[in-house]
């Protein structure tokens, strides 16, 4: 059996997108460090001929329920909410842009229903077959499928209009 220490460092960074894709930029982070945590000590039990990701995704599947459960029982308290579309004195326009451009993609991921948003992250951030997808979010392979696709597509339809708005060519 590989060291786990191999396991986090091949695997974090997709974990971490996955994490980011379904829970947001902010509770990542946490549910990452869940997962892990989760891993390491489940990890000695894990068969020999398991697929490392589909484990690791539903382990963080199951972590950003926990988080998102948690933080909706919480109150979230910010000293001054920073204004969109204005340069940081360390930034200049190009992060703002950035910066807007991941805004309106988490508000488009946001905006889907959970079963498409899980099963866009896990299809194409964590490159899990659609069975596996269906084993973890509970339905079947067609089912998953059909998410992703619907998500994908209001996606590009989310993020086309939103090109469209600002003027800017695709």
């Amino acid at each position: 059996m590989r060291p786990f220490e191999q396991i986090v460092t091949e695997y974090g960074p997709m974990v971490l997108r996955v994490c980011r894709a379904v829970l947001g930029p902010v509770d990542a982070e946490d549910a990452w460090s869940e997962t892990f945590l989760a891993a390491l000590k489940a990890y000695p039990r894990l068969p020999e001929d398991a697929r490392v990701e589909a484990w690791l995704v539903t382990i963080a599947h199951r972590k950003a329920i926990d988080v998102a459960r948690a933080g909706s029982r919480r109150p979230v308290a910010v000293a001054e909410v920073p204004e969109p579309g204005t340069a940081s004195a360390t930034g200049g326009a190009d992060e703002v842009q950035e910066w807007e451009r991941e805004t309106e993609l988490w508000d488009a991921l946001k905006a889907l229903p959970q079963r498409q948003r899980a099963a866009v992250a896990y299809h194409y951030l964590a490159g899990l077959p659609y069975r596996e997808i269906a084993a973890i979010t509970g339905g079947s392979t067609d089912a998953a499928r059909r998410a992703a696709a619907d998500g994908i597509k209001s996606l590009r339809r989310s993020c086309s209009r939103r090109t469209e708005e600002r003027g800017e060519k695709r």
